[in-house]
């Protein structure tokens, strides 16, 4: 059938569907009570083959690594429907089972099957990054559980409302399970109001255009990204290149816990095995199989990034992942910390590509969101949980330096304003800066980390933080220099003081006055440092990325020459 659809309608078609899914995008971020989501844009929409679950189209403001992990969470509602076999038109599911749909507790999904003539068309999905949804850490980043079960409440795939009828006591019991109802309330209003919409603009294209002609065109996008995909990986070189790097540990025993990658392009076709990477552990860095599918999809796109966004670009490509590893991990391991390891998973496909073409990669990226939370009672008594992600450095590249103080590249996401915290919160920056001397060097250097410093304005308040690379730096590539590493410290009545597994810590007491520092790090350079020009190295040293010390240990005579 997608031999049947001309160009010019397809690409009209291809444009019309992504406008569906971006407005639901847009409307869930204005909607939305929570900044994760309305701020950070923590959420994504799509559209979804009514049989397979496969991702068919997905808005550009939205998370990539939903991309692949929706597609899961589709077929496990598409999977429930066929068993229960009571699915019907104005149904709408929502669950946030992690094993089953990918990342984590914290993103509830709501799936609703799309009915066109009295027969499914396709599915629309939502989902979206919840404040809290209960466990024993405000805000769900628990760096000690053991299970699932101490990270947050667990939702099956539950019919939310049935043939367009609410289910107000499934409301009722997600409402019960959170801190924060009036917030948790907002955000499933703005994602149901986002799926309405979504339901409203495909009334409207298929009544232009009718069933037939936007389901060929549908099928075609599909087959064009699978055509797509192939002509590039013929493109480069066959061979097999490895790469590993680590994640400092758990959060539970301080052992370094290695990823490791082979990937493998022979023709048309790309093989990525992550054979020899570390067993499930007893902490919350797992991830389920899903997500570990998605996490490659992300990195794909990042090195071939003119591909559209569907699942065709997945068919050339096999993910193998070894059962048992901490990318396999099944129900109730606990995954709390899935974006550590997904961002590891990406750093070591990017290092394997760097070898086999290294004109498409960039270094490694600051390689952790530092999941920071903090909370607390106000003086009315009212709970408070600020829980935000902070930005680090990006990784060099053939063509410039890396980004200053960006977010992690398996999102679109956006760091939220200090303001936007500081009025939400009772909280006070004190410090909100790059951090100089944190990029990797490289012909094309990394970019710089950030420094924040956040004081407590209540008279109490407890901190917890979930990170990465307080042990192993981001690494560069093609002969570029590492970053700085993590670091994170909090203030008690005797000082400054650092969590003994570097990057993860729970249960930190703050008393007003008293606050936490992060100093993220910086991305990995690109190329030889010594074939940084003295013009740009001056540039960085008059600017204050790198000092004049740093400047001569990095750069060598690339610098002392000029200095002179």
């Amino acid at each position: 059938m997608s031999d049947t659809i001309d160009a010019i309608t397809l690409a009209v078609l291809a444009g019309r569907m992504e406008q569906i899914a971006d407005e639901m995008d847009a409307t869930l971020f204005r909607a939305a009570f929570n900044p994760i989501i309305a701020e950070a844009h923590d959420a994504s929409h799509g559209l979804y083959h009514s049989e397979t679950g496969d991702t068919l189209v997905q808005g550009k403001s939205g998370l990539p690594i939903f991309v692949g992990v929706m597609s899961f969470a589709v077929k496990a509602v598409i999977d429930k429907a066929a068993e229960a076999g009571d699915l019907a038109d104005g149904d709408t599911y929502i669950f946030n089972d992690a094993h089953m749909g990918g990342t984590h507790l914290s993103d509830m999904r709501l799936v609703r099957p799309y009915f066109r003539d009295g027969e499914l068309f396709c599915y629309l999905a939502s989902v979206g990054h919840w404040h809290d949804v209960g466990g024993a850490v405000p805000g769900n980043y628990n760096p000690s559980a053991t299970e699932a079960f101490q990270e947050a409440f667990i939702l099956p795939p539950v019919k939310l409302i049935r043939a367009g009828d609410v289910q107000q006591d499934i409301i009722d019991i997600l409402m019960r399970n959170t801190r924060l109802p009036q917030s948790a309330m907002g955000d499933l209003n703005g994602q149901l109001g986002a799926l309405d919409l979504g339901s409203k603009r495909l009334d409207e294209l298929l009544d232009e255009y009718g069933p037939v002609t936007v389901k060929a065109a549908l099928d075609a996008l599909g087959d064009r990204a699978e055509t797509l995909m192939r002509g590039e990986l013929a493109e480069l070189p066959d061979g097999r290149w490895e790469a590993v790097d680590h994640l400092d540990n758990d959060g539970i025993t301080d052992v370094a816990l290695p990823i490791r990658v082979a990937l493998e392009i022979e023709g048309d076709r790309m093989v990525l095995d992550f054979e020899g990477t570390a067993p499930k552990t007893a902490g919350p860095v797992n991830i389920a199989l899903p997500t570990a599918v998605a996490t490659a999809y992300v990195a794909i796109k990042h090195i071939f990034p003119d591909l559209p966004a569907n699942a065709g670009v997945m068919r050339p490509v096999e993910v193998r992942v070894p059962e048992g590893s901490l990318l396999s991990a099944e129900f109730p391991a606990p995954v709390g910390g899935y974006t550590e390891t997904i961002l590891r998973m990406i750093d070591v496909i990017f290092s394997a590509a760097s070898q086999a073409a290294p004109d498409r990669v960039v270094a490694n990226a600051y390689g952790t969101i530092n999941a920071l939370s903090i909370a607390g009672k106000r003086a009315n008594g009212q709970p408070w949980v600020m829980f935000s992600f902070y930005g680090g450095g990006h990784g060099g590249s053939i063509e410039s330096d890396g980004l200053n103080h960006g977010n992690a590249p398996i999102s679109t996401a956006t760091i939220p304003p200090m303001e936007i915290l500081e009025a939400a919160y009772p909280v006070m920056f004190r410090e909100w800066a790059l951090r100089p001397d944190s990029a990797g060097a490289g012909a094309h250097r990394g970019g710089l980390g950030a420094i924040y410093e956040i004081e407590v304005l209540e008279e109490t308040a407890e901190a917890f933080l979930f990170g990465e690379r307080g042990r192993f730096p981001p690494n560069g590539v093609v002969g570029g220099g590492g970053g700085a590493m993590n670091t994170f410290r909090y203030e008690q009545s005797d000082g400054w003081h650092e969590p003994p597994l570097a990057s993860k810590m729970l249960g930190i007491k703050l008393e007003k006055g008293q606050a936490v520092r992060l100093e993220t790090p910086g991305g990995g350079g690109y190329g030889n440092p010594q074939d940084r020009s003295a013009s740009a190295i001056a540039r960085d040293v008059a600017l204050g990325y790198v000092t004049p010390d740093a400047a001569t240990e990095l750069y060598g005579s690339a610098w002392t020459g000029a200095a002179q």
